[in-house]
């Protein structure tokens, strides 16, 4: 039975790598007893932290193997976790903005079949969303560490049912994930499944690289208003700079607008379908800490240290490290 592990200061202080003279960031930041005794987590208990951002892990790979892809991204958040907690604590970065609220315990699914796994993440799914609509209806920001891009639609509905309607979403991707929510649960339908159910409005995808869009997913963007996708070769042909595109297409963005970080859109990094061609890691750093948006949430997903074809990528905890204490600089 799935559940989530809510972390205690010895969890944390367990993965920091103490040394003289130097206070690391999991040193200082916050975690969940530190304000109640209760083990359920309720938004006001997580009002009485001073910390502007809740971190939490979904490693899972279901989504991912339940969309025909290499499994693995249940790997990712404990070397993520791990890299971001050894940063230097400094003016630059403090861990008292940070609360690291734990991570979900989710059984390994070894079923093949695709039905099976598909049922699997719709159990997923019920599960995710109460936590990040608690985190959200406490005035907080949810950092979460996949898992699957499944994940982004239990996300974006419990920001959606937090905030009482519907929410946006700016996905870097190179990919839709706009397949048929009617297909069952998987990684490749979750903003799609957000659109049916009513808690995604806006959708900007930025990055969206034309070899891997169906003429279906096509029809899908014509036919919506509300989907905008700026493709990574248009950026390409056109030598398109990726701030004065962005800043464009999100000048009129509504708020509250969620931040989708899939990273089988930045190029070598590891994830079921990585990929030699995509935005480099410093082109996403710059954009995010140049985005002036207030974002409701962070979601970075697909990446992996170890797939199950047995690649592995050794810097993908130091990778996301940089990506999160980008978004956390930011303010």
């Amino acid at each position: 039975m799935a559940n989530f592990n809510v972390f205690s200061q010895s969890d944390i202080l367990s993965m920091v790598n103490l040394r003289d003279g130097e206070t690391k960031l999991g040193e200082k930041v916050t975690y969940y007893s530190q304000f109640t005794a209760e083990e359920t987590i309720t938004a006001e208990s997580l009002q009485q932290s001073a910390a502007k951002f809740v971190l939490l892990g979904i490693p899972e790979d279901i989504g991912v193997r339940a969309n025909y892809g290499v499994g693995g991204a249940h790997t990712a958040w404990k070397p993520a976790l791990k890299a971001l907690l050894n940063l230097q604590q400094n003016h630059f970065l403090k861990g008292e903005d940070l609360l690291v609220l734990g991570a979900f315990e989710i059984p390994e699914n070894n079923a093949t079949d695709v039905a099976e796994l598909r049922k699997g993440v719709a159990e997923i799914d019920e599960l995710v969303y109460p936590i990040i609509q608690t985190i959200v209806t406490a005035g907080k920001i949810p950092v979460v560490i996949g898992g699957g891009h499944n994940n982004c639609y239990p996300i974006i509905k419990g920001a959606a049912l937090a905030l009482k309607g519907k929410i946006n979403v700016l996905n870097i991707d190179a990919h839709t994930d706009l397949r048929n929510p009617e297909e069952g649960r998987h990684s490749g339908n979750g903003f799609s499944t957000a659109i049916r159910d009513g808690f995604l409005d806006e959708y900007q995808i930025l990055g969206l690289q034309q070899n891997y869009v169906s003429e279906a997913q096509l029809n899908v963007i014509s036919k919506n208003s509300v989907i905008k996708a700026l493709y990574f070769d248009d950026l390409l042909k056109a030598d398109k700079d990726i701030f004065t595109e962005t800043k464009t297409r999100l000048k009129d963005a509504k708020s509250p607008l969620g931040l989708e970080i899939d990273l089988d859109s930045i190029s070598h990094t590891l994830s079921s379908a990585a990929t030699p061609s995509g935005f480099g890691l410093n082109e996403i750093r710059q954009l995010l800490l140049w985005l002036p948006h207030h974002f409701t949430y962070l979601h970075i997903c697909e990446g992996a240290h170890t797939l199950n074809d047995g690649r592995k990528d050794e810097t993908i905890g130091k990778t996301i490290a940089y990506l999160v204490s980008d978004f956390m600089k930011r303010r």
